[in-house]
């Protein structure tokens, strides 16, 4: 069986964590062909991962800057041959597959944590409370897969690497401008360490507590959904259900009272720890580390210990 799994591609370059995490997934189904809609340069780096068998690029100025109508039309065009399409679950891929899978008239499989065999698949629903293995009788899988449940593939590929023609662009959608935040901090979907926030921070100005100790643990910072839609930060730090899923090696909950939607996108966190001053607080119950204590003065003499 072969495999045709859509690179990330991020500011112009692979995004190497997600994209070798699916591959990790992807090699279990079959001979592994990466798609980089994007720069040579991606394709470079894309070659040199471990189980990968061929490395098709299409750098053409419809796929510069990742719009989903094009790079969609892109795969369609080049699923004949494949068995399994395949993409990290990123917010990219999570808004090109659809349209894939919808173009196949076929259905598509979201968020997959493993793979049983060709056809079977498991993920999570009910905000990770329940797994759900599903068996797919289409001609061809269309799925997308959870990063934080597979280990990245290693370096020291040789993978040839093939220029492929653009499938063209209808003109359904057009770039305007990407508004970045730079930020010296790691990303938070990949970072070893996350220090996140919840309502207990209690204000904007207050959340500089949180950004102070992640600075000094070298950590992202995330957030609960109850911190952003109180305007404590911005919805791109936003940990949970809706939000992002991450899986660092340490993640320090502060002021988060433990709601399933936040549970589901840190609970397979490898070290959880949790400050809180309720002890009765439903994060107590996933969390390997408690501290019953005000956050306001825990947080600092902890950052000032550091």
């Amino acid at each position: 069986m072969a495999v045709l799994l859509l690179a990330e591609i991020a500011g112009g370059a692979l995004a190497l964590d997600a994209t070798a995490k699916a591959v990790t997934a992807a090699k279990s189904l079959g001979d592994v062909t990466v798609l980089v809609a994007g720069p040579a340069a991606a394709s470079e780096a894309a070659s040199k991962i471990d189980g990968v068998a061929k490395v098709l690029v299409a750098d053409d100025a419809a796929y510069a800057n990742g719009l989903a109508e094009p790079v969609a039309d892109l795969v369609v065009s080049l699923a004949g041959n494949y068995e399994h399409i395949v993409a990290p679950s990123t917010a990219s891929a999570k808004n090109i597959l659809p349209r894939v899978a919808a173009l196949l008239d076929v259905m598509v499989l979201s968020d997959v944590t493993a793979v049983v065999d060709g056809a079977t698949f498991e993920r999570p629903i009910y905000a990770g409370n329940a797994m759900q293995t599903v068996k797919s009788s289409d001609s061809k899988k269309v799925l997308t897969v959870r990063t934080t449940a597979f280990d990245a593939a290693g370096q020291g590929g040789s993978a040839a690497v093939e220029v492929i023609a653009a499938a063209g662009d209808a003109g359904l959608s057009a770039w305007v401008e990407d508004k970045v935040a730079a930020s010296d901090r790691p990303e938070l979907t990949s970072a070893k360490i996350v220090v996140s926030g919840g309502r207990g921070v209690g204000s904007e100005e207050n959340f500089q507590i949180i950004e102070a100790l992640a600075d000094k643990l070298g950590a992202a910072v995330g957030a609960s959904r109850a911190a952003v839609d109180s305007g404590f930060t911005p919805n791109d730090r936003q940990v949970g259900q809706t939000g992002k899923v991450v899986a660092p090696e340490l993640y320090i909950a502060v002021g988060i009272s433990g709601a399933i939607q936040h549970l589901a996108g840190m609970k397979d966190s490898k070290v959880i720890v949790a400050i809180n001053k309720d002890e009765e607080a439903p994060i107590f119950q996933v969390a390997d580390y408690g501290l019953v204590a005000d956050l306001f003065d825990a947080v600092p003499d902890m950052t000032k210990a550091l």
